[in-house]
């Protein structure tokens, strides 16, 4: 997470002081966890997430995209997460009928697919 996390500060064009200053750190104290002198904290994580626009899965364990590519991304995985899982399946069948169904109206002329 070390590295990602330096890997975000660089993306973001900011240098260690004021990206301490966003997680309410000094820019001692931020340095020594990018060296990983120090953990970085949940509550940090959260903070760097929200504030940054940063998928949270990517920051912990490298999956998926570094930033979340729709305001609604973040919310909905959230949501997503929280369901059980059989839920989880359910609202994802409905998410692909609601993609065929736009398919639909926005692509009216086109063949479905067999």
């Amino acid at each position: 997470m070390i590295e990602r996390l330096r890997q975000l500060r660089k993306a973001l064009k900011v240098n260690q002081t004021n990206f301490a200053k966003q997680l309410g750190l000094t820019q001692t104290a931020y340095s020594m966890i990018e060296n990983g002198n120090n953990p970085l904290s949940d509550r940090h994580i959260k903070v760097i997430c929200s504030a940054f626009n940063v998928n949270e899965n990517w920051l912990r364990s490298g999956d998926g995209d570094m930033f979340f590519s729709s305001p609604y991304e973040k919310e909905f995985t959230e949501v997503f997460s929280n369901l059980a899982p059989a839920t989880q399946q359910y609202l994802l069948l409905m998410a692909k009928e609601l993609l065929n169904t736009q398919e639909k109206l926005l692509n009216p002329d086109k063949k479905p697919n067999p």
